[in-house]
């Protein structure tokens, strides 16, 4: 990663200790660049459980995926880093051929900062006076770009008189929404409103592009419409000359509907004058709930995505113990809300070993989690179904943002299970 500028309390070469759950025994704290050398293996019962865990091969091959897919539509992407607040996962993303970060909040850009990120889209408003001064002190590096978005008048000429104020200039993209949806212009009259109060302060801000989240929306055919209408207010701005600089920025897309994007916005990007910019941020270690579900339609539907073979895999798992075997039909595992995300469905059962076996089985189809709590959850199963105590369970999970802020590292695998490395979140 690159280095920063002088007097930054991190460094992003020397990623600080890790302690804590989901490690092997030996030295507390343990310097994070020390874990490949020590072998650990999961199966042997080298690391505490519960342990978060992302696979080599799968997050390469999502990597891969990913980029030769955006390649083939003529976008580059910006993955939003909300979903792993990781320097390392961030790094392997630009050496991948990522444009830059997406963020969501100031603390969260100036975090990327200090570990090197110098290009970064804040798919976010910035509103408050603090918030303000954390990017303020940030652009005093000639080295970091930086843009956020603008939604109304009032927030514009605050931005404005607060960046006159520091003697820098903040880069603005004007967010489209739709009605009853979440931030974002919603008509001709409000975009007039927010382009006028940004030309009021030509030393302080700069319009460079215009962006929408289409998230918000669950059905095609709205998506797609509002699509248009963003790539139609892009191009009567630049008509009316509204833009500080000759290349715009053009951005969209979260984890499920990038497929959508890329399609509408694929004509905008064949002109030399426009750079799009996709932000999905779960594609790298993916899910087997919500995008995979997401993952299916876009092979069913998307031509770019048919000619490729195989869809994007599932990078995050989690191993946990069988605990206790309290009565028929029902395991205690160790494995919690503290542990696993379960707003969008709870962790699936996909794999069980036991000590001395050669390798992981499947588990059974029935097997299920009917709830968790803090740090158990319960598994379901038949009464006379062969799960003891000490027993190993791995889970796939669905929705990898919130697991992600529940570990302060997570280990990396080889496909046999051996640790070959750590990564560290920033929550």
């Amino acid at each position: 990663m690159t280095a920063h500028a002088s007097g930054n309390p991190l460094d992003p070469d020397r990623p600080p200790p890790l302690c804590g759950k989901g490690l092997g025994s030996g030295p507390d704290p343990l310097e994070a660049g020390a874990v490949a050398g020590l072998g650990w293996r999961i199966l042997a019962g080298e690391v505490s459980l519960p342990v978060a865990v992302l696979r080599d091969s799968a997050l390469r091959h999502n990597l891969d995926w990913m980029g030769a897919f955006m390649q083939a539509y003529g976008v580059e992407l910006a993955p939003h880093g909300k979903t792993t607040m990781s320097p390392e996962l961030f790094a392997m993303q630009l050496e991948a051929g990522a444009w830059g970060i997406t963020l969501a909040t100031a603390p969260q850009v100036r975090d990327a900062y200090r570990h090197g990120v110098r290009r970064v889209l804040m798919a976010n408003q910035l509103v408050d006076r603090a918030n303000m001064a954390v990017v303020a002190g940030l652009l005093s590096d000639p080295a970091f770009e930086f843009c956020c978005l603008v939604d109304s008048a009032a927030n514009a000429e605050a931005l404005g008189a607060f960046f006159a104020a520091q003697g820098r200039r903040l880069r603005l993209l004007l967010e489209v929404g739709v009605a009853g949806g979440r931030t974002g212009v919603r008509d001709e009259a409000q975009v007039r409103e927010v382009v006028a109060a940004i030309a009021r302060w030509p030393q302080s801000l700069a319009l460079v592009g215009v962006e929408t989240y289409e998230g918000v929306l669950k059905e095609e055919t709205a998506i797609r419409m509002l699509l248009r209408r963003t790539v139609a207010i892009l191009q009567s701005l630049r008509t009316a000359g509204a833009f500080a600089e000759e290349r715009v920025l053009l951005s969209g897309a979260g984890s499920a509907w990038y497929d959508v994007v890329a399609e509408e916005f694929a004509g905008a990007a064949r002109d030399p004058a426009v750079r799009v910019l996709l932000r999905p941020g779960c594609y790298l270690t993916h899910d087997v709930g919500a995008y995979r579900e997401a993952d299916a339609r876009i092979h069913a539907s998307n031509p770019v995505a048919k000619t490729m073979a195989e869809g994007l895999r599932p990078a995050l798992q989690l191993w946990a113990c069988v605990q206790s075997r309290p009565e028929p039909g029902r395991a205690i595992v160790g494995l919690g809300k503290r542990d696993a995300a379960f707003d969008a469905g709870l962790p699936l059962p996909v794999l069980r070993y036991r000590a001395g076996e050669e390798a992981p089985r499947p588990v059974p189809a029935h097997w299920k989690l009917s709830a968790m709590m803090d740090q158990h959850a319960f598994l379901q199963l038949e009464p006379d179904d062969e799960l003891q105590v000490g027993d190993l369970l791995c889970f796939d999970i669905s929705h990898p943002c919130l697991t992600f802020d529940k570990w302060r590292h997570l280990l990396r695998v080889d496909d046999a299970w051996t640790v070959t490395g750590a990564v560290h979140t920033f929550f």
